[in-house]
């Protein structure tokens, strides 16, 4: 009789954790890597993933937290508890996945070199040999750049966050930086202080390393909030609205 009434117990204390209520859902997001998420000069969370978090928040009728948090401790914060969800630009790749689960794909980014223009130098280890390449902790480009690159005599350098990143290319501290395309883009090459550079050579490719597209990282157990935010998702999609606040960030599809 008593290990049927804790089996009983467990089971009712698993069905109340499935079944937790949504009304408040927190995401974590790295507010340097702008035009995703990055901050206004008063301070305000700003960018696509804010404003999609806020939509699927709202299609939920679940209030949205965002906490602030550096990438490369997303995953463990996640696991923590620390939020419930991650919004940062997160590339969904097979060593993530072991880790946590994601959403459906929010969208597709490829992952581009940036340099001095007429630089010369391609996304290759031949080209980039003795040169100084810098890309931010916990990313793919980092994964990417350390397997295909370091050991061929490349000076890979993992920084904090993006604009670090860049605050040592415009000071010649780097030569050259890899990172998502659109970001780099729109976050760097497109503002005053990207003057001077451009996409070196054609995006790098490995799925395996880079991944398959972005989403929101999620822990295992709580499929139940994996499920809600892909309804939601699917409806802010087929009711126009992703494309709504696509069109305020990009000329172009980035789905």
């Amino acid at each position: 009789m008593k290990g049927l009434f804790i089996a009983f117990a467990l089971a009712v204390a698993a069905s109340g954790a499935h079944a937790k209520d949504w009304k408040e859902i927190r995401f974590g997001t790295d507010p340097s890597y702008a035009p995703f998420e990055s901050k206004a000069v008063d301070g305000k969370l700003v960018g696509f993933d804010i404003d999609l978090g806020n939509a699927i928040c709202a299609k939920l009728q679940a209030k949205c937290v965002w906490v602030q948090n550096d990438f490369d401790g997303m995953i463990p914060a996640l696991q923590a508890k620390k939020f419930d969800g991650v919004l940062a630009a997160m590339g969904v790749t097979e060593a993530r996945q072991k880790q946590i689960a994601f959403s459906d794909k929010i969208y597709n980014l490829p992952t581009r070199l940036i340099a001095k223009k007429n630089s010369g130098l391609q996304p290759t280890a031949a080209s980039l040999k003795g040169k100084h390449v810098g890309v931010e902790q916990g990313s793919t480009a980092e994964a990417y750049a350390k397997v295909h690159w370091e050991s061929a005599g490349v000076v890979v350098t993992s920084y904090q966050n993006q604009d670090l990143v860049y605050q040592d290319l415009l000071s010649g501290r780097l030569d050259a930086s890899l990172q998502d395309a659109v970001q780099a883009e729109l976050g760097f090459l497109g503002q005053p202080k990207g003057h001077d550079f451009a996409f070196a050579g054609a995006p790098v490719d490995d799925p395996k390393i880079l991944g398959t597209g972005s989403a929101i990282g999620l822990r295992k157990e709580d499929v139940d909030l994996k499920q809600a935010i892909n309804k939601a998702l699917a409806e802010i999609i087929q009711d126009g609205t992703y494309k709504s606040l696509e069109k305020k960030y990009f000329t172009f599809d980035i789905y």
